[in-house]
């Protein structure tokens, strides 16, 4: 299984569906979802809702593994099950979506002008559960807000400390240092950033490959070098607040770069649709966002 699953986020045609609010994103989510805080009486019922909406979209004849190549899940999605099964063993086993985990606890606060993440007490645990669940890889976000390079080689060198952990435990981890949309200094810091990545990409062992998230760059083509590099399997790309349209656009002008997108992914979808309606809404933004991540 590992080795298909392998294969597929190497070679395989379509993008990664991040499905991996949580906590503090979770009612902004349900909101856009037509949910708001009178759905649900507490946390716990506001993840039973979540699961829900996600349970909707990955059990939609629309969510295949035809164009979608990995799911990213949160921790309590994983716990739960979808018609019987694990979250995790669903997609593999009913949709051959490979499942992928967000395994970092938010981030700290900004230092630098940039954002670590906080610990992540449990991890090794958490990795070996995840494993019994079938996970592939897994996925932890940064984000970088200035072009600091003390603050960029913060975010970098912590991405990579925790995911040389994940590599060891055996799984594929996804490195999401994002940048800022609105940064004043977005394109400095790409820069910084690029740098600082193929700097620790030239201290993995030959046989140990990561996947990056990224920001859609300013200048198109700037993560070419990434995309082709020997130690990256994958290079997707975050929405990062950009609309589903304008997502997709930057996206189609970065050849080899494959979408991760959330929020874009799930627009337009609400609660109060039929299932016709849902299903055609899903189907036609799966359609969109594959489209533009086969340049």
């Amino acid at each position: 299984m590992k080795h298909d699953q392998y294969q597929k986020m190497k070679s395989g045609s379509g993008f990664i569906a991040a499905l991996d609010q949580s906590g503090g994103s979770t009612p902004k989510a349900l909101r856009l979802y037509g949910l708001d805080d009178t759905a649900y009486n507490n946390e716990e019922e506001m993840f039973d809702r979540i699961h829900e909406m996600r349970a909707r979209i990955i059990t939609s004849p629309a969510f295949t593994g035809d164009r979608i190549l990995g799911a990213i899940l949160f921790e309590g999605t994983m716990d739960r099950q979808i018609e019987g099964k694990g979250s995790a063993e669903y997609l593999w086993e009913a949709k051959t979506v490979v499942p992928f985990l967000k395994v970092d606890k938010g981030l700290a606060g900004e230092v630098d002008g940039a954002q670590v993440m906080k610990p992540i007490p449990g991890l090794p645990a958490l990795l070996e559960r995840a494993k019994t669940h079938g996970v592939f890889g897994t996925k932890m976000r940064s984000v970088i807000k200035l072009a600091n390079g003390s603050g960029v080689d913060a975010v970098v060198g912590q991405q990579f400390e925790i995911a040389r952990q994940i590599l060891d435990a055996g799984l594929v981890p996804i490195i999401e240092p994002e940048i800022d949309i609105h940064s004043p200094q977005k394109a400095a810091a790409e820069d910084m950033l690029k740098t600082a990545i193929q700097g620790e990409l030239g201290r993995l062992p030959a046989d140990q490959h990561v996947m990056l998230k990224l920001t859609l760059p300013d200048q198109d083509g700037f993560y070419t070098e990434l995309v082709q590099h020997p130690r990256i399997l994958r290079v997707v790309a975050l929405s990062g607040g950009y609309t589903r349209e304008e997502a997709n656009a930057r996206l189609a002008r970065n050849h080899g770069v494959v979408a991760s997108f959330s929020r874009a992914l799930t627009e337009g979808l609400t609660a109060q649709q039929s299932e016709a309606e849902f299903d055609s809404t899903l189907d036609a933004a799966i359609a969109s966002i594959y489209q533009a991540s086969m340049t």
